[in-house]
């Protein structure tokens, strides 16, 4: 009895697990960098990059970049935004997300170069080029600057113009696939575990 339990209680599992969106790599720049350059994206610099989107109805939900600061410095937020040009033209989302740090290394000029991820509720973009944006960053210690890696996207800076492009991915729900709204996995799975619950109780 307690194998046939165990089994109705996997499935379920299974159930929920595969009701949840898993978020895909919408587009990368390429590989950090870590030694070249990076442009400071706080004290009223932009910098902007593009991205491809290569599917319709691909919702935007996360963004990865490689940043230079001080030892121990945190990046905490910065205000992103995805825009139809370079920072500027249609804007179809802006916005202050908070970072989360990791993969520290340092680099021959004795900052550390930091993997920076951030997760939102972006927009739901169609196929096409468009530009993500970041400033006003805001550290725990001084400026962050954001990792050089010259990738195949056209990128800017405010106060000089073009630019080499620098280290980010983009990640989403992937090409058209349709997000469940917040909870109806989880919804979704108590209901089957209810039903796993009846079952038992007739088991034994």
């Amino acid at each position: 009895m307690r194998r046939c339990r165990n089994g109705l209680l996997l499935v379920a599992l299974g159930m929920v697990w595969a009701g949840t969106t898993v978020a895909q790599t919408v587009y990368s720049n390429g590989p950090t960098n870590g030694n070249t350059d990076a442009w400071t994206i706080d004290f009223g610099f932009v910098v902007s990059d593009t991205f491809l989107v290569a599917n319709n109805g691909t919702e935007i939900t996360g963004f990865t970049m490689a940043n230079w600061l001080t030892p121990g410095s945190l990046l905490t937020s910065a205000e992103l935004s995805i825009t139809s040009g370079e920072n500027g033209g249609t804007s179809y989302f802006d916005q202050v997300v908070s970072f989360t740090q990791s993969n520290c290394t340092q680099n021959r000029s004795g900052y550390d170069v930091c993997d920076e991820s951030a997760a939102f509720q972006g927009p739901t973009l169609n196929v096409g080029t468009y530009w993500i944006n970041i400033q006003n960053a805001s550290t725990t210690g001084e400026a962050a600057y954001w990792d050089e890696n010259s990738g195949p996207a056209l990128a800017s800076e405010n106060s000089v113009g073009s630019i080499p492009s620098e280290s980010f991915t983009i990640s989403g729900s992937g090409s058209g696939s349709t997000v469940p709204e917040p909870g109806s996995g989880v919804l979704f799975g108590s209901g089957v575990l209810a039903l796993v619950g009846l079952l038992r109780r007739k088991l034994l």
